[in-house]
């Protein structure tokens, strides 16, 4: 029987937000994967990168401001980063995981760029805060520099960054060779770097990409037969945080559609989720999609928790 392709996307739960936290998470975090590896899925996982950018933006921002003969890293740079850093522990914790379970199965880390468009709307309104509080002459000193700020009363002002739709998985060929020859892949970390193509050379974009509108993009690019996207909740909740809180077990793509403008998706948590699901089932039809928590999708990939979307 020919194994289950399947994309995985890990939030921040999956990960922490430091640096302790992340190597006690990935530990929890690898047992979930290893439990999808014994159920005969190819795995591919991309991940959050959120808490991991921020501090090494922080980071490299304070070492300039300490050793004035350091060049501040920019954002590109810093996604990079935290895709090795994330991709370090995840890789090696599972690479344990499976060892313990007498799996020998490689488990491979790439670093992926991301190309988007310089003309995407994303860039003329960012959204993303990253970074440290800074003081208003800062502020000022990053908007000369063509950064934009957000201030935040009584804290000071953060630095603000695009969030552009990807366009093309610049590694993707590599990917889908890793895929091909039964490995474990972890790829687009962060949602990738984002790049931008002039003239065949990649330039780097002072921009994140939102982490699981890549997973939708990798999933469909690699044909998968199932996206898993793991949250901080156990499945899709409609009314959520009402007293008419309820579970969402099953829902089309239609359905999920109609529920958008009547506002059921949280925008900054779950309607980005949902987007990706419907990205990848308009272009796999026949594919799956779970939405649940990394408690429980074990169960999830039986039917017994979370939530199923298909087309």
């Amino acid at each position: 029987m020919s194994k289950k392709k399947v994309v995985v996307s890990l939030g921040h739960d999956a990960l922490g937000y430091t640096t302790e936290a992340q190597r006690d998470a990935v530990m929890k975090t690898a047992k979930a994967l290893a439990d999808l590896v014994e159920a005969d899925c190819q795995l591919t996982i991309t991940h959050s990168n959120g808490p991991q950018v921020s501090m090494i933006h922080k980071a490299m921002t304070e070492l300039r401001r300490v050793y004035i003969d350091y060049t501040p890293a920019p954002m590109c740079v810093c996604s990079a980063m935290s895709q090795g850093y994330v991709g370090y522990d995840i890789q090696n914790s599972l690479r344990a995981e499976l060892l313990s379970r007498g799996i020998s199965k490689p488990v491979s880390t790439l670093l992926t760029q991301v190309t988007v468009d310089p003309y995407d709307e994303a860039f003329y309104e960012p959204t993303k805060v990253i970074g440290r509080y800074m003081s208003k002459e800062d502020a000022e000193t990053e908007i000369k520099k063509g950064n934009y700020v957000r201030e935040y009363p009584g804290r000071g002002f953060r630095r603000v960054v695009a969030a552009p739709k990807p366009i093309e998985i610049v590694e993707i060929e590599a990917i889908r060779a890793l895929v091909n020859a039964n490995q474990v892949v972890i790829a687009c970390g962060g949602g990738g770097i984002p790049v931008i193509e002039q003239q065949h050379v990649l330039k780097g974009a002072s921009a994140v990409i939102e982490k699981d509108a890549i997973a939708g993009k990798l999933a469909s690019d690699l044909v998968c037969d199932e996206l898993i996207i793991l949250t901080g909740v156990e499945c899709v909740y409609k009314d959520f945080g009402k007293e008419t809180q309820s579970p969402v077990r099953n829902m089309n793509a239609a359905e999920a559609k109609e529920m958008i403008p009547a506002k059921e998706f949280g925008e900054g948590t779950m309607l980005p989720k949902i987007e990706a699901a419907l990205a990848y089932l308009e272009k796999v039809p026949s594919g799956k999609v779970i939405i649940t928590s990394i408690d429980r999708v074990k169960d999830a990939i039986k039917g017994k928790a979370g939530t199923i979307i298909t087309a």
